[in-house]
C-alpha cells in the first residue's frame, strides 16, 4: 500500500513539475572556469535548452564571467556598462533561445581561452499525440507534413484501404524531451527501488 502511494505522488511530481527535466550544465565539468582549456569544444555535442542553467565554478578574484554579443566576443572584449558576475560560482538561467556569448573579463584571459559559445534551442514541450480517426464512413481531414495544407482520408470503415498519413520525422527537440524525461523515470524508477527493498 505505501509503494503504491510513493508511485501516485511520484506520477502527480512529474506531471506537475516538468521543469525538473533541465539539466544544469557545469563549464568545463571538473575543471570550472580556467585559462587555456576549450569551452567552445567542451560545448560541441551537447543540447543546451531553454529552462537549462549555467554553472561557472572558479576561484574568486582570479576571474569572472561577462554575457557579451557577438561582436564583443570576438573581440574579447567587455562592453561598457556590463556587470561581470564574480561570485565563483556563477549560476546563469538560460531563458532565451538563440546564441548566449560568455567571456572572463580579466585582460588577457579571455584571448587565453576563457570564452565560451552557445546556441540555446526554445523550452521543450510535450509532444501532441494524434487526433484517433473517426470509425464512421465520415472523411477526417489530415494536415499534409509536407505543404501544411488539409487534405480529406477516407476511414477504414468506409470501405477503401489506404496507407496511414505519413509523420513528419521528430525534431531534434522532441528527441531530448525524449532522451531527459527517460533518463528522469530511471533516477525515479532506482530511487523507488531501494525505498522498496
Amino acid at each position: 500500500m505505501a509503494s503504491l502511494k510513493i508511485l501516485v505522488a511520484l506520477a502527480i511530481f512529474a506531471v506537475a513539475f516538468p521543469s525538473t527535466l533541465a539539466t544544469e550544465w557545469v563549464v568545463g565539468d571538473s575543471l570550472g572556469w580556467r585559462l587555456k582549456f576549450n569551452y567552445n569544444l567542451w560545448a560541441d555535442g551537447k543540447t543546451f535548452v531553454v529552462g537549462d542553467t549555467l554553472v561557472f565554478n572558479y576561484k574568486p578574484k582570479t576571474h569572472n564571467v561577462v554575457k557579451v554579443n557577438g561582436t564583443d566576443f570576438q573581440a574579447c572584449k567587455v562592453p561598457k556598462g556590463a556587470v561581470p558576475l564574480t561570485s565563483g560560482h556563477d549560476v546563469i538561467p538560460l531563458a532565451t533561445p538563440g546564441k548566449h556569448w560568455y567571456i572572463c573579463g580579466f585582460p588577457g584571459h579571455c584571448g587565453s581561452g576563457m570564452k565560451l559559445v552557445i546556441t540555446v534551442l526554445p523550452e521543450l514541450s510535450p509532444v501532441p499525440s494524434p487526433a484517433p480517426s473517426p470509425s464512421s464512413g465520415t472523411v477526417s481531414p489530415v494536415p499534409s507534413p509536407s505543404s501544411g495544407t488539409v487534405s480529406p482520408v477516407p476511414s477504414p470503415s468506409s470501405g477503401e484501404v489506404s496507407p496511414p498519413p505519413t509523420a513528419p520525422p521528430p525534431s531534434a527537440a522532441t528527441g531530448i524531451a525524449f532522451s531527459k524525461c527517460q533518463a528522469w523515470f530511471v533516477g525515479v524508477f532506482s530511487i523507488l527501488m531501494m525505498i522498496m527493498a
